[in-house]
């Protein structure tokens, strides 16, 4: 074989096989990418994202929508060739692999904090639309999660209201940690909880929750990084409201819905169109007090809300710089810091007002 074709061949060879090895060589690294946006004010799968029950509502229009990224998953692996493609598509972000799934999370482990972080995220939104529109709202330290293999697992069950710890009364979340702590591994606990269907039963029919409650004991184990004793339950603030607004979106995670949640709120709850009929996008996580807090994968909402029409996008402010380094053409970004502060904006958005809009600015 002359050495030309020899050298050839050997160069196609070896041409092939870095190909091979682009497609099959995992990298440690996850996609991001625009995901879907939801109009709060509409429908999802044929039924209503938020639902009002028992209480007068009034027509909306327009949008306020919610937005979200779209990640490949924990247990998936990214091969060089996709790594690549994603760097150089302007719509795409390519982070390491740790940074969405840190400490070697699996996929269930990222799906149920996900899923945890979306309901507090409603309560929250809730919350912060009634006081918004000064409609009382009650609370009380209740079970958020309950940690697979612990011993409190069968016990406690998430929704459980936590009355008292060994007999001392339970005034906020950290009161539970607290109490637990001051036990050595191995002990027992006393909780005095309201059972999750009975707390719900009486909310649902809008009578107090029962005085007396059910006692629970548990033995504590040692914490697995240090010798604190624990039972394995998340404690945090649930709310009483008087009256129910479900919301229902299926395949979404994280907190980060939450101004836009409250927001659709306000508008079925007052009379007239919060919007008068703008497509108003947004993100933002929202506490109890009305606060809003800052979201990951910013560009990419503002790219996925631009793409479904949106003219508006309300922004939280801890965003706003990176959000404005690269605006998708037609879009303003509205800078936003508290649920009052956002429903200004979108009413001056109604009405026209836009020069006094608080706009996101690079810095």
């Amino acid at each position: 074989m002359p050495r030309r074709t020899a050298t050839m061949l050997a160069s196609t060879l070896m041409l092939i096989a870095l190909l091979c090895a682009a497609v099959l060589l995992p990298v440690p690294y996850s996609r991001m990418s625009p995901g879907p946006t939801v109009n709060t004010l509409g429908d999802h799968d044929g039924e209503p994202v938020l639902n009002v029950v028992e209480h007068k509502t009034y027509p909306t229009k327009g949008h306020l929508n919610m937005t979200t990224v779209r990640v490949t998953g924990a247990d998936y692996r990214m091969n060089l060739v996709e790594a690549v493609y994603g760097w150089l598509s302007p719509d795409d972000v390519v982070v390491p692999h740790d940074t969405l799934y840190p400490h070697g999370q699996t996929a269930e482990q990222a799906n149920q904090e996900n899923a945890e972080e979306f309901s507090q995220s409603q309560e929250s939104a809730k919350a912060a639309a009634f006081k918004q529109l000064d409609i009382p709202v009650g609370t009380r330290v209740a079970v958020i999660s309950v940690l697979k293999d612990s011993p409190a697992e069968g016990k406690l069950h998430a929704g459980d209201v936590v009355k008292s710890v060994d007999g001392a009364a339970v005034r906020k979340p950290g009161d539970v940690a607290k109490l637990v702590t001051e036990h050595k591994p191995g002990e027992k606990v006393r909780f005095e909880i309201i059972p999750a269907k009975e707390a719900a039963a009486a909310e649902k029919a809008n009578k107090p929750e029962p005085k007396a409650g059910k006692t629970v004991t548990i033995t504590t184990e040692k914490a697995p990084r240090d010798d604190r004793a624990i039972v394995g339950i998340q404690a945090g603030v649930d709310h009483t409201f008087p009256f129910k607004v479900e919301i229902k979106l299926a395949d979404v995670g994280g907190p980060s819905a939450g101004l836009m949640f409250a927001l659709g709120i306000v508008d079925k709850l007052t009379p007239g169109s919060l919007t008068g009929g703008r497509f108003v996008a947004g993100t933002g996580t929202i506490d109890d007090a009305g606060k809003v807090g800052p979201i990951g994968g910013i560009g990419l909402k503002t790219i996925g809300a631009r793409a479904k029409g949106a003219e508006y996008f309300l922004t939280p402010a801890d965003n706003c710089a990176t959000a404005a380094r690269n605006v998708p053409d037609g879009l303003t970004l509205v800078k936003v810091e508290t649920m009052s502060g956002a429903v200004k904006a979108v009413e001056d958005i109604a009405k026209g007002r836009t020069g006094a809009l608080p706009k996101c600015t690079a810095g």
